[in-house]
C-alpha cells in the first residue's frame, strides 16, 4: 500500500503514544514524537517504508500550524502583559541567542552553526507549558498569563527567523541577500494587506452563502496553503505565507469559524510532522554522545531559566513570578523543530548537529513538568530562609484587625465583596498578588496587603487567626487548596468560603474542611436555565424543585455533612419563589410555644407566615395551629411596616 500503509501505521502509533502521554500527564506531542521514534529506522521493529514521503506531507503540517497560529493571533491576548510580551520577549530571545552562540563557539562550532543554535534554543514550548500549567492547576495565575504572552510573541518570531536564518548559509552574499529577503517579505506583506483584505473576506463570504461546511473548510484550507504556495513562488517560506493568510482571515467575520474547522485538519497533519521529527531521533546517538547531550541540557535549561527570571524582574514582576518563568520556560520549543527542518533542508548544518539539537529539545520537553513542579516548594523554601522578603501594606488600621473578613484575591469578585462590606461598615482586608490590581484597590481606600495568600507570612499579616471568615476568590484549584491548607495551619477553626472549578474540586475542598463552596460556572448555568424556564411559563415551584435537585446533586458532600449548609441554601433559594423575609426568632421570643392563630400575627401586624424552617426542615404554608419553637426561622411576607410590627410582636 506504500504511503497509505505508512499513514495508517503513524496514526495508530500516534494514538497509542498520545494515550501514554495523557496517562502520564504529558503533552500529546511528546507521545507523537515517541510514536515516531518507535516507527523510525533506528529502533528496529515496524518501520515506515518511505520517511521522505512522510516528511513531504509534514511540510503541510508545518504550514497548517502557522496558518492556525495566524488565525489564533490577537493583540487582545497580549494586552494584560503587553510590556513584557512585546518588549521583554525580543530582549529575552536576543540574550538567549547570544548565550547559545557563546556555547557553540566554546564547543568549537562554526559561527553559522552557533547562530543557528542560539536561535533554536531561544524558543520555548507553548504546547508543553500549557499542558503543564493545566495539569498543575496554575492556568489563570498572573505568572501563567505572563508566560503565555511571551510564548505568543515567541511563536510569531518564528516567521522572521525562517526568512533570515537560511540566508546565513551563503555568507559571501552578506547583507545584500538578507536585505533582499526582507524587502521581498515587506513587498509580499503590503501586497497581501492591500489585496488580501479585500479578496479573501469576499471569497469566504461567497462560500459561506452556500451553507456548506465542507466547502467552507476547503476554502479556508485553500486560502492557507494557496497563499503559502504563492510565497514559495515569490522566493519566501511556504509557512510564512500560510501564517500571513491566517492573520488576514482572522480579522474577517469568518476567522473563528475557519479556526474551529481547520483545527482537526491541522492536528492530523501536525501528527505527521511530530512523528517525522521522532523518526529522526537516534537512541544510539544519545548513547554515543551522552555527556555532550547532558551538558547541553543542563547548561541550556539553566541559562534560559536565569535569563527569563532576570527579564521578569526587569519588567517589575516579583515574588514567585521570576521563579515560575525560569522553571517553566527553560525548555526548547516545538517551533524549534520547524526552524531546524528549514535549516537541514537548506544544508545550513549537518545531520549530526540536527540530531544533537533534536535530542536536547526532546529531553528538555520531557523534563519541563517535573522542573516546573518545583516552583511552589522552592518559593516556600526561599521565603522561609531568606530575609529579603518585603511586605507592602496599604490602609491597614493602626489597632490591627479583630472579627474581620479576609478576602484572598482583589479581582472583580473580591472587589464586589469588599464594596458591600465597606458599605455596611464591616471590617475586612484584601490580599492581592497581582500588582496591576493594586492601584484600583488603593484608590477605593480599602485595606490591602500585597502578596501571595498561599504564604504563611501574608496570612499572618492579615491576622487570619482573628478573622471571622476567609473568602478565597481565585478559581485556580492548586492556589485555592494551598491557601486553605496554609490558613488552617494558622487557625484550624476559621470558616472558609472558596470557589471551585470542577465537581472534583468541590469534594477535595470539602475534605479539607472548607465551610462553603461556590462553583461559578454551575451557578451561572443554573440561573440561565431558570430564566429560560420562567420565559416558558413553567410554574415557579416546579423550577425551584428542579434547581434544588440539580444543586443538591452537585453539592452533595456539603448537604450530607452540614445541616447548617443545607439550611442556608434552602433559605437562599426558597426566597426566589416569592418576596419574603426570613426572621430568626431567637431564644427569648414572646411567641415561643404559641400557635400562629393564638399569636394573632395576621390580625395584629398584617403580615403572613409563609413558612417555618425548623431543624433543617422547611414547613411551607403552616396551618394556624402550628406552634413556634426555639430556633425557628420564620418566613414572613409583608411590607416594611408590617415586618417591623411582627418583630415587635415577637419581641425580637
Amino acid at each position: 500500500m506504500g504511503i497509505a500503509a505508512d499513514i495508517v501505521l503513524i496514526v495508530v502509533a500516534a494514538l497509542i503514544g498520545g494515550i501514554i502521554a495523557q496517562r502520564f500527564k504529558q503533552p500529546l506531542i511528546l507521545g507523537y514524537i515517541l510514536a515516531g521514534i518507535a516507527l523510525g529506522p533506528h529502533t528496529g521493529g515496524v518501520t515506515i517504508s518511505d520517511i521522505h514521503d512522510i516528511e513531504m506531507l509534514a511540510e503541510i503540517g508545518i504550514a497548517l500550524l502557522l496558518f492556525g497560529l495566524g488565525l489564533e493571533f490577537s493583540f487582545g491576548h497580549l494586552k494584560p502583559v503587553r510590556n513584557i510580551a512585546l518588549f521583554g520577549t525580543p530582549l529575552q530571545m536576543l540574550l538567549t541567542a547570544a548565550f547559545g552562540i557563546g556555547i557553540g563557539r566554546a564547543m568549537g562550532w562554526e559561527w553559522t552553526v552557533s547562530i543557528w543554535f542560539g536561535a533554536l534554543i531561544s524558543l520555548s514550548s507553548t504546547m508543553v507549558l500549557l499542558k503543564t500549567l493545566e495539569n498543575q492547576g496554575h492556568k489563570g495565575t498572573l505568572s501563567s498569563r505572563v508566560m503565555i504572552g511571551i510564548l505568543i510573541v515567541q511563536d510569531l518570531a518564528i516567521v522572521p527567523l525562517m526568512i533570515i536564518l537560511p540566508q546565513l548559509s551563503n555568507p559571501e552574499a552578506g547583507l545584500p541577500l538578507l536585505g533582499m529577503a526582507a524587502l521581498k517579505a515587506l513587498v509580499f506583506l503590503i501586497l497581501m494587506i492591500v489585496v488580501g483584505t479585500r479578496i479573501i473576506p469576499g471569497i469566504m463570504k461567497q462560500v459561506a452563502k452556500l451553507n456548506s461546511r465542507e466547502l467552507f473548510l476547503l476554502a479556508a484550507t485553500a486560502m492557507g496553503l494557496g497563499v503559502g504556495y504563492g510565497t514559495y513562488l515569490f522566493g519566501l517560506s511556504f509557512a510564512f505565507g500560510a501564517f500571513v493568510s491566517g492573520m488576514l482571515l482572522s480579522e474577517s467575520d469568518y476567522g473563528y469559524q475557519a479556526l474551529s474547522d481547520i483545527i482537526p485538519l491541522r492536528d492530523i497533519f501536525s501528527i505527521l510532522f511530530f512523528t517525522s521529527v521522532g523518526m529522526l531521533f537516534n537512541p544510539q546517538f544519545l548513547v554515543a554522545h551522552f555527556k555532550t547531550v547532558l551538558f547541553l541540557v543542563v547548561i541550556v535549561m539553566t541559562g534560559k531559566g536565569l535569563i527569563f527570571a532576570m527579564i521578569s524582574r526587569l519588567f517589575g514582576y516579583g515574588n514567585v513570578i521570576p521563579l515560575a518563568m525560569g522553571l517553566g520556560l527553560s525548555q526548547i520549543g516545538e517551533f524549534s523543530f520547524v526552524l531546524a527542518r528549514v535549516g537541514i533542508s537548506n544544508h545550513s548544518f549537518s545531520m549530526e548537529f540536527y540530531s544533537l539539537v533534536l535530542t536536547v529539545t526532546i529531553i528538555t520537553m520531557f523534563l519541563t513538568p517535573f522542573i516546573s513542579g518545583l516552583t511552589t516548594p522552592l518559593y516556600s523554601l526561599k521565603n522561609r530562609y531568606m530575609k529579603g522578603f518585603q511586605l507592602e501594606t496599604v490602609n491597614l488600621p493602626e489597632n490591627g484587625f479583630n472579627h474581620h473578613i479576609v478576602i484572598a484575591g482583589g479581582g472583580r469578585v473580591g472587589k464586589y465583596v469588599a464594596d458591600v462590606l465597606h458599605r455596611i461598615g464591616k471590617s475586612f482586608v484584601i490580599i492581592e498578588f497581582d500588582h496591576r490590581r493594586l492601584a484600583p484597590i488603593k484608590a477605593q481606600g480599602f485595606p490591602l496587603i500585597y502578596g501571595d495568600a498561599a504564604q504563611p507570612v501574608i496570612l499572618e499579616a492579615a491576622e487570619v487567626h482573628k478573622a471571622e471568615l476567609l473568602l478565597i476568590t481565585t478559581p485556580v484549584a492548586a492556589v485555592c487548596e494551598c491557601i486553605v491548607a496554609q490558613s488552617q495551619k494558622i487557625t484550624s477553626g476559621i470558616h472558609i468560603v472558596a470557589s471551585a472549578e470542577t465537581p472534583e474540586q468541590i469534594q477535595s475542598l470539602h475534605d479539607q474542611g472548607v465551610y462553603h463552596i461556590v462553583q461559578p460556572e454551575f451557578e451561572a448555568g443554573l440561573e440561565f436555565t431558570r430564566q429560560a424556564l420562567l420565559h416558558l411559563d413553567i410554574p415557579a415551584e416546579r423550577i425551584q424543585a428542579f434547581t434544588d435537585e440539580v444543586r443538591e446533586d452537585l453539592y452533595k458532600p456539603l448537604y450530607d455533612s452540614q445541616t447548617e449548609y443545607k439550611t442556608i441554601i434552602q433559605l437562599q433559594h426558597a426566597s426566589r419563589l416569592f418576596d419574603l423575609t426570613w426572621i430568626n426568632l431567637g431564644v427569648e421570643s414572646r411567641i415561643h410555644g404559641r400557635s400562629i392563630q393564638d399569636s394573632m400575627i395576621r390580625t395584629v401586624t398584617g403580615a403572613t407566615v409563609a413558612g417555618i424552617l425548623r431543624n433543617g426542615v422547611l414547613h411551607a404554608n403552616p396551618t394556624p395551629d402550628f406552634s413556634f419553637a426555639d430556633g425557628d426561622i420564620v418566613g414572613i411576607i409583608g411590607r416594611k411596616e408590617q415586618l417591623a410590627a411582627f418583630r415587635e410582636l415577637a419581641g425580637i
